[in-house]
Formats: C-alpha cells, sequence, structure tokens
C-alpha cells in the first residue's frame, strides 16, 4: 500500500474541510441531552450522498468522535451526560465543575478523549485483524458473563451504600425486562398498553434519571435553601484554570490503561460505551493513591471514562470492517453508510476496497488531532456557561429534556415516562440513592438475559456452559476480583473516615 497516495488523499481539502465541521456538528449533538452522535450521523448521512466514499466517511467520522467527547460537556457543567458513555465521567467532573474548575475539567476530558481516540485508532490500523478474531471467541456464554461483569461495576459507583446500590441497579434491571419476550413472544409488565411493546425508551429513562431529577433537585433547594444561593455549579472561573503539564501526567498512566481497556471492550460487538467507562472509572479508583476523593472532583476520575469512550469509538469499528459485525450503535450506522457509498464490510473489504479503507482509518489519527485543536480553542467558551444564571440553565435543561425525549418517537407518552422517572429518582437521591446503578442495571440486564437464556439453549439446561469455555471462565474470575476489590475499597474507605 502506497504510504504516500494515502497521506495525499487524507490531507485533500475538501477532506479536512468536512472532517472539521463533522467533529463541529458532532460536539453539539454530544452536547445536547438526547442528541447523541449517532443521531448527528443519521441526520447527516443524505448530505453524503453525492460525496466520495473517502469524504463521506470522513465526516460521518468526524460526528462520530465529536460526540463522544460532546457528551462530557453537560456531564461536566449541568451534570448530564450528553451521551450514555458520559454517564461516569458525571461522577467527577460534575464536582470539580461545582468547584469552579469547569476549564480544567474539559480540558482534561478533552485531552483524554484524544489520546484514547488516538490509541484505538492505531489500534485500528495495526491490530484489526487479530483482534477482531479473538472477538469472534464470543457467544452467548461469554455474552453473559460479560454483562455480569459489567453488573458487578455496581458496587465501585454505589456511594456510600452498595446495598442501595443493589437495589437500584436491580430496578433498573427490572425496567429493562419491560415489552416483547424475544424468545417466547410474551408481554411483560406492558399492562396492554401499545408504547410499552418493545420497552421504555432509553433516552427518556437517560434524561429523566440524569437530567430531571437534577433539576428538581434545584429548585428544592433553591426554595429550601434560607440564603437561596445554591447553583448548579460555583459561578467563580479562575482565570489560570488550565490543566496543568503535571496534573496530565499525574493521569497518565491511567489514559493509557483506560484507553487500552476501552479498546479491548470496544472490539467486542455490543459491549457497548458503558462496560468499559466504568470498569476503567473503578479500575482507576481501585489503583489510586487516594481512592477517598473520587466522586469528590477527581481528575483522573475524568480522565478514565473519558479516554475508554473515545477509545470504544475506533475500536468498535474492528468487527464491522473485517467482519461485517458492528460493534455498537455508531458502527451500525456506520457500516450502512459504507453500504450506501459501495462498500461492503467483511473479509471482502480489504481486498476490494484496500486504498479506501486506509485512508479511511488514517483519517481518525488527524480526526483526533484535529478535535483536540478545536476543543482546545473553544473550551473556554463551553465553560462560559457556567456564568449562565441557574434558572435560565435550568428552564434550557427542561426545553432540551423534553425536546430530546420526544423527538425519537415522537410519542407524548416518553415525556410521561421522563417526568416519571424524574420524579421517582428525585425521591430516591433525596433517599441517599445513587442514580448511576440504575442506567447499568437497564443498559447490561438485557444483555445478560438473553445470553443467559441463549447459552443454556445451546446446553440443554446445562449451567456447565459457563464453566467449560475458556473466555467465559476469564470473566467469571474477572468478576469475582471485581468483588473482592469492591469490598476491600470499601472497607478502606471506612477506616479513612473513621
Amino acid at each position: 500500500m502506497d504510504i504516500g497516495n494515502i497521506l495525499i488523499a487524507v490531507f485533500s481539502p475538501q477532506n479536512l474541510l468536512l472532517m472539521n465541521i463533522g467533529l463541529f456538528i458532532g460536539i453539539i449533538f454530544g452536547a445536547i441531552p438526547g442528541l447523541t452522535g449517532n443521531l448527528g450521523i443519521i441526520v447527516s448521512l443524505p448530505l453524503t450522498f453525492s460525496l466520495t466514499p473517502i469524504t463521506a466517511m470522513t465526516f460521518l467520522l468526524g460526528i462520530a468522535w465529536g460526540g463522544g467527547f460532546g457528551g462530557s460537556i453537560t456531564a461536566i457543567l449541568v451534570g448530564t451526560p450528553g451521551t450514555a458513555g458520559a454517564a461516569a465521567t458525571v461522577l467527577d467532573g460534575y464536582p470539580l465543575a461545582k468547584k469552579g474548575h469547569a476549564k480544567k475539567a474539559i480540558q482534561m476530558a478533552l485531552t483524554a478523549s484524544c489520546i484514547g481516540g488516538l490509541i484505538s485508532a492505531i489500534s485500528l490500523l495495526l491490530f484489526s485483524p487479530l483482534i477482531a478474531k479473538v472477538a469472534l471467541l464470543f457467544g452467548p456464554p461469554e455474552y453473559f458473563m460479560l454483562a455480569v461483569f459489567g453488573i458487578s461495576i455496581i458496587g465501585a459507583v454505589s456511594g456510600k451504600s452498595i446495598l442501595k446500590g443493589i437495589i437500584i441497579g436491580c430496578f433498573g434491571f427490572l425496567l429493562g425486562m419491560v415489552g416483547l419476550d424475544n424468545i417466547t413472544g410474551i408481554m411483560r409488565f406492558t399492562f396492554n398498553s401499545m408504547y410499552l411493546f418493545n420497552g421504555f425508551e432509553f433516552i427518556s429513562i437517560l434524561l429523566g434519571v440524569f437530567a430531571l431529577s437534577q433539576v428538581l433537585v434545584q429548585v428544592y433547594d433553591y426554595y429550601h435553601n434560607k440564603n437561596n444561593s445554591t447553583n448548579i455549579i460555583n459561578r467563580t472561573l479562575q482565570k489560570d484554570d488550565n490543566l496543568s503539564i503535571k496534573e496530565l501526567r499525574a493521569s497518565g498512566k491511567t489514559i493509557f490503561k483506560s484507553s487500552l481497556i476501552g479498546s479491548a471492550i470496544g472490539a467486542i460487538p455490543a459491549a457497548g460505551p458503558v462496560i468499559a467507562t466504568f470498569m476503567s472509572y473503578n479500575e482507576a479508583k481501585t489503583k489510586s493513591k487516594h481512592p477517598e476523593n473520587f466522586g469528590k472532583g477527581e481528575l483522573e476520575g475524568i480522565a478514565a471514562p473519558e479516554a475508554a469512550n473515545n477509545a470504544i469509538t475506533g475500536a468498535a469499528l474492528i468487527p464491522m470492517l473485517t467482519l461485517g459485525i458492528p460493534g455498537s450503535g455508531i458502527a451500525a450506522t456506520l457500516m450502512g453508510a459504507l453500504a450506501i457509498q459501495g462498500m461492503s464490510p467483511g473479509p471482502m473489504l480489504f481486498s476490494e476496497h484496500g486504498f479506501e479503507v486506509y485512508v479511511i482509518m488514517c483519517s481518525l489519527i488527524f480526526i483526533n488531532i484535529f478535535m483536540y485543536i478545536q476543543g482546545r480553542t473553544l473550551s473556554k467558551y463551553f465553560a462560559l456557561v457556567t456564568k449562565v444564571p441557574t434558572k435560565i440553565i435550568t428552564i434550557a435543561l427542561m426545553i432540551l429534556c423534553t425536546a430530546g425525549a420526544f423527538s425519537l418517537r415522537k410519542a407524548t407518552f416518553d415525556l410521561y415516562v421522563l417526568v416519571f422517572a424524574g420524579i421517582i429518582m428525585f425521591y430516591l437521591i433525596r433517599l441517599g440513592f445513587p442514580s448511576v446503578p440504575i442506567v447499568l442495571g437497564l443498559l447490561l440486564g438485557k444483555l445478560a438475559e438473553d445470553n443467559l437464556r441463549s447459552s443454556l439453549v445451546m446446553s440443554n439446561g446445562s449451567w456447565d456452559i459457563f464453566v467449560t469455555r475458556p473466555m467465559s471462565i476469564f470473566f467469571i474470575l474477572l468478576t469475582v476480583f471485581m468483588l473482592f476489590g469492591v469490598i476491600k475499597q470499601k472497607r478502606n474507605e471506612k477506616l479513612h473516615s473513621t
């Protein structure tokens, strides 16, 4: 393959222009709750019909990468993740912004995202055939144990009480069971409502649990706080509030490790960003010298999930390009975009369209570089959002929540779900329940249930299938290790607090 011609194609003026336009669009879509990067790709897809395959894909990949970083902006500024992958960023990003370090938090998220994206892009370029072979080993038993491993992370994000985290996680698991049973065809917990036949719309639950509940908390605090001084964020922005080299170096090992975790999990079809981000967050917290600082505005708590979040975006393309198996929702959309351009993903893609594929993969490296330039230039403007009065942000957040919940199915029912989820979560927060486990339960519960039943069908009802397959055993051991680590960590936190 001629590297010179590949670089000439990457640096064509039209390619560079649309790459940067895509990044900007992706950041905007990712930053607005309900308008994900994937939605940005879908909306922009008709614009690519007249473009060459290379230019079209780099434009759409720019939206995908920008959306990955954009989700962290509202997660940090107003405690509402723009995307599911940014849910873990809220844990430390929002508390740090409340201390007046919004710009620093955004810059850490940006830097970690770009490094994670670069590592995954290089992995895609160099190791895609090898990693795809490993991903091919996964069957229903491995997916089930992967989901169990992901659910075990609930203990690490449950605040002071693991029991409350497990309870709220099981509630999320129950919400994921609503709708048509894929195997028996029986309707479960639908109460004869046609709107529940396909289950709850995830965006409505996400916005209700994270966004609307926070709006209600802010309103409650505003009217019950005697000095009425409670704000979403500390409005003081320090002039020299930039991320220092020393702070970046301190998080360097975490960023690198989280990027590898994101790249490895991203190569597994349908694993999703939630497992990678929370696994990376927990790993950073467990190995930290000051785990008690996590959840209070720790920079490593931002770096870990953001590096994993963007690393998974690139790695998810590995099974899509080499096997024709999309590793994520974004990869599935990009797979359709490739098909529209006359390039069918799969084993023959590299032999039939090798030049175009390598140009696209090389473009990912420069997409991350340009994203850093754009993000660094605009981060001060993102941080200015914190100077907007609390009342205006609250109203805007309500509007965005309503628009985001209504936009997908155009159903008033989804607005009812939004309000119901927000009110329930508001009262649960006041009782000391964490919000993150409900999302983990909702996302991973369905994956666990479907693959458990498929595994038992494969083994004629025998549970031995989970202890006779190497990858399944690996995840069992990893889950046990995780649980013991979490228990030990909680004990240490109690000792430090006393």
